[in-house]
C-alpha cells in the first residue's frame, strides 16, 4: 500500500526500563493512549527498548509499516539518544526523524502517585508525537582532527597520560605551572599499601618524559587561552621567565651556593614550609627538568636590581639571564587532557585542632616530608624541643566528611594515615593513635594493610576529635598535647595525651580550578572538581568534546585510580586523533540573511565565539564547527533572524501544544 510522502506515519515505543519507569508509570496504558494519537501507526511497549530486540523492533516496524517518524519514551537522552538514532538510521530513516521522551528522570523518578505519573507520561508522549512530525532531515558534518595532543598538568596523571600518548606515536605538549613535574607524589616517602618508594616509582617516569622525543615539556608555564573546537583547538601558553636558560643550565647548583642569602629566607613550598630555600633554587634533587629557577617575589636582583648577583658570577655557562621575558607560545592540538590535580585542605580553618598554635601539630603532608630521607630533617622525626615523640595522634577526616568544611570523603586519608602510622612507629617506636570516623579501605590490598597495622600495635579510636589543647588535668598530661575525643565504641569521652599530632587533611579542588574551567570551557560539580560527561559511562570525557579529565582534578582518588583514569583519558584522546576526522552534530544555529539587521547582539553573547560579523554583507555568520547548539543567540536575536536545527519554532510550538491539549 502506498502512502503520501508528507503523511506522518509515526511509531511510538514506550520502555519499562525494568522497574525504573514501570514501577511508577503504567507503561501499557501509555502505549494504548499513544496509539490513538493522530499520525501514530504503531505503538508498543517493551521491557528494555535499548536492548538488541528493542532496536530490532524499531527497524522492522519502519520497513513493514513504512514509518517515517519515531518516538521512544524511555530514560535520559544523555544515555541512549544516540542508540535510538542509530537504530532509526539502520531502519532506513534519517536519524533526525526521531524524538526521545525522558520518562525516567522527568516522570517516574520524581513522582509518588502512579495515576499522576501515568497521566504526565501520556502528556509527554503526546508532545513528542506533535513535535516529531515537524522534524527535518539533517546530516552530520565532518572536520579533520589535528594529530597533536595537549596535556595540562604534570603530576602522576599528566605524566602517565603524556607517556601513553607519546608511546603511541603522537606529539604531546605537557604544560606544568610549577618549575618541575612530579606533583604531589614527588613529596611522598612511600606509597600504600605496598610501601614502595614513591621516588623509585615516579622518578623514572619523570626522566622518560624529559627524554621522550615526542614530548615537548613546558614547565613554569600556564595555559592562558583555548579557542577552536574538537579536533582543532588553538591554545596559547604563557611561559613565565625562570631567569635561567634551560638549554644552558646543567643543574650543577653552584649558583645556589653562591647566593648571598646563605641560610635561605623563603619558606620551602616543596617541604610544606618545614624548611627554607633561597630565592634561586631547585625544588628537589630529582626535579625535572634539572634546571634552577629564580623566584621573582623574593629575589632582590629581580625586584630592585641592586643585588651583587654572585649567582651570575658563579655560573660558568652564562645560564642566568635576569632580563629574560615571558614567552607566548601558540600551538594547535586535536585533543586536550586536563590533569591539574588538587590541593590539600588548610587545617588552620579548624582552629580547635591547633595548627599554627601548638609547635608539634603538623599536617600529613608535612609529616610526609619529615619521614622522607631527602626531606628537611633527613628522615628524623623530632619534636620542636629536639626529643623523639613517645606518643603520636593521627586525626582522620580533617576537612572531609564535615558539614562545616567539605562534605565529601577524600578517599585517600584513611589509607595514608595508616601508612604514616606505620612509618612513624618505624622511625620513632612511639605509641600511635588513629582517631577515625570510619576506616575506608576499599582497594586491592587495603584491608590487609589495615590488619597489618592492628597487628603492629597501632591503636584505633572511633570518634571525631573535638579539640586539641595544652590545658592539663593530670600529671601525665603535663607539657603534652591533649586530644579530647568521644570514643563511640566505648561510649565515653576520653582525654589522650600525646607528644605530636598529625592532621590527615583532605583533598580539595585546586585554587584556580574556576579560572581553568573558564579557559577550557568545561563544567564543575558543586564541590568545585571538574565535571565529567557521565559518572559511569563517560568518566573521563567532559561536555566540551575533545577535552578529557584525568586524576584528582575530577575528584579525590588514590594513585592506582589516578593512573588508571589517566590511561583511560589518553586512550580516549588517542581514539579521537587517530580517527583523523570527527563528526559534528547538526543541531547548530543558522542565520536567515533576509531578516538579519547586522546589530551584532548575537556576536557578543555567543559563549563559543561561533558567531562573527560579515562586514561585506553586514550580516551575522555562524561557524557550524564552533557552534554547540546552546540556543543563546536564537533567544537573544531581536529580529528573530537566527534559527536552530532541531529547535525550530514549529517543533517547539508543536511540543507545547501537545502538553497543553490535555489541560
Amino acid at each position: 500500500m502506498e502512502h503520501r510522502a508528507d503523511e506522518p506515519r509515526i511509531g511510538v515505543y514506550v520502555c519499562h526500563c525494568g522497574s525504573n519507569i514501570a514501577g511508577k508509570v503504567r507503561v501499557a496504558a501509555v502505549a494504548e493512549a499513544a496509539a490513538l494519537l493522530p499520525g501514530v501507526v504503531v505503538s508498543r511497549d517493551s521491557k528494555y527498548m535499548c536492548s538488541d530486540p528493542g532496536q530490532e523492533m524499531i527497524q522492522q516496524d519502519i520497513r513493514e509499516h513504512a514509518l517515517n517518524r519515531i518516538v521512544v519514551a524511555s530514560c535520559s537522552p544523555l544515555l541512549h539518544e544516540e542508540t535510538f538514532r542509530k537504530a532509526t538510521e539502520r531502519g532506513g530513516l534519517n536519524p533526525y526523524f526521531f524524538q526521545m521522551v525522558n520518562l525516567r528522570e522527568h516522570d517516574s523518578w520524581v513522582h509518588e502517585d502512579a495515576d499522576a505519573a501515568t497521566e504526565k507520561a501520556v502528556d509527554l508522549v503526546r508532545a513528542a508525537v506533535r513535535r516529531v512530525r515537524f522534524h527535518r532531515a539533517l546530516e552530520k558534518t565532518e572536520v579533520p582532527v589535528h594529530p597533536d595532543v595537549l596535556v595540562v598538568g604534570g603530576g602522576i596523571a599528566g605524566i602517565h597520560a603524556a607517556l601513553t600518548l607519546a608511546d603511541a606515536g603522537k606529539r604531546v605538549y605537557l604544560v606544568e605551572r610549577e618549575p618541575t613535574i612530579g606533583g604531589h607524589m614527588a613529596r611522598f616517602d612511600k606509597t600504600f599499601p605496598t610501601l614502595d618508594c614513591a621516588a623509585c616509582i615516579l622518578t623514572p617516569k619523570m626522566s622518560s618524559v624529559k627524554a621522550h622525543p615526542n614530548i615537548t615539556l613546558w614547565t613554569y608555564s600556564d595555559v592562558t587561552s583555548v579557542s577552536g573546537y574538537v579536533g582543532n583547538f588553538k591554545v596559547v601558553v604563557r611561559r613565565r621567565p625562570r631567569y635561567v636558560r634551560e638549554d644552558l643550565c646543567v643543574g650543577c647548583l653552584e649558583c645556589i651556593d653562591a647566593c648571598v642569602y646563605k641560610e635561605g629566607r623563603v619558606p620551602d613550598e616543596f617541604n610544606a614550609g618545614l624548611g627554607k630555600r633561597k630565592p634561586i633554587y631547585i625544588p628537589f634533587p630529582q626535579a625535572t627538568p634539572q634546571v634552577v629557577v629564580v623566584d621573582p617575589a623574593s629575589c632582590i636582583r629581580v625586584k630592585t636590581g641592586k643585588c651583587k648577583s654572585t649567582c651570575v658570577e658563579a655560573c660558568d655557562r652564562d645560564a642566568i639571564v635576569f632580563d629574560q621575558k615571558e614567552e607566548i607560545r601558540e600551538i594547535e592540538v586535536g585533543a586536550i587532557v586536563v590533569a591539574t590535580g588538587f590541593e590539600t585542605f588548610d587545617a588552620a580553618r579548624i582552629p580547635q585542632y591547633g595548627l599554627g598554635v601548638y609547635d608539634d601539630v603538623y599536617t600529613s603532608l608535612q609529616v610526609e616530608r619529615m619521614v622522607n630521607s631527602s626531606g628537611p630533617t633527613l628522615g628524623e622525626v623530632r619534636l620542636k624541643n629536639g626529643s623523639t615523640p613517645r606518643s603520636i595522634g593521627i586525626i582522620h577526616c580533617v576537612g572531609s566528611r564535615d558539614q562545616k568544611t567539605n562534605r565529601w570523603c577524600s578517599r585517600v586519608c584513611c589509607m595514608y594515615s595508616l601508612k604514616l602510622a606505620h612509618l612513624l612507629k618505624e622511625h620513632t617506636g612511639a605509641q600511635v593513635y588513629n582517631f577515625y570516623i570510619d576506616i575506608r579501605a576499599a582497594g586491592k590490598g587495603y584491608e590487609e594493610f589495615f590488619d597489618r597495622l592492628r597487628e603492629e600495635g597501632v591503636n584505633f579510636i572511633r570518634g571525631r576529635v573535638a579539640e586539641i589543647t595544652d590545658w592539663t588535668m593530670t600529671p601525665e598530661e603535663e607539657g603534652r598535647l591533649v586530644i579530647r575525643v568521644e570514643d563511640t565504641l566505648a561510649g565515653f569521652v576520653r582525654r589522650i595525651p600525646v607528644d605530636m599530632v598529625v592532621l590527615a587533611v583532605g583533598l580539595e579542588p585546586a585554587h584556580d580550578a574556576q579560572e581553568v574551567r573558564r579557559v577550557l570551557n568545561i563544567g564543575c560539580s558543586n564541590e568545585g572538581f571538574f565535571m565529567e560527561r557521565h559518572p559511569k559511562l563517560a568518566p573521563v570525557e567532559t561536555f566540551t568534546e575533545g577535552i578529557f579529565l584525568a586524576g584528582c582534578c575530577q575528584g579525590p582518588k588514590d594513585i592506582p585510580d589516578t593512573v588508571a583514569q589517566a590511561g583511560a583519558a589518553a586512550a580516549a584522546a588517542l581514539a579521537l586523533v587517530d580517527a583523523g576526522r570527527v563528526e559534528l552534530e547538526p543541531n547548530t544555529a543558522c542565520v536567515v540573511d533576509e531578516a538579519c539587521s547586522g546589530c551584532k547582539t548575537c556576536v557578543a553573547l555567543c559563549p563559543y565565539t561561533a558567531i562573527s560579523h560579515d562586514r561585506e554583507r553586514g550580516k551575522a555568520a555562524v561557524n557550524g564547527a564552533l557552534c554547540k547548539g546552546c540556543g543563546t543567540c536564537v533567544a537573544a536575536c531581536p529580529s528573530g533572524a537566527i534559527r536552530q536545527n532541531l529547535f525550530e519554532d514549529d517543533q517547539i510550538f508543536g511540543e507545547i501544544e501537545g502538553v497543553l491539549v490535555h489541560a
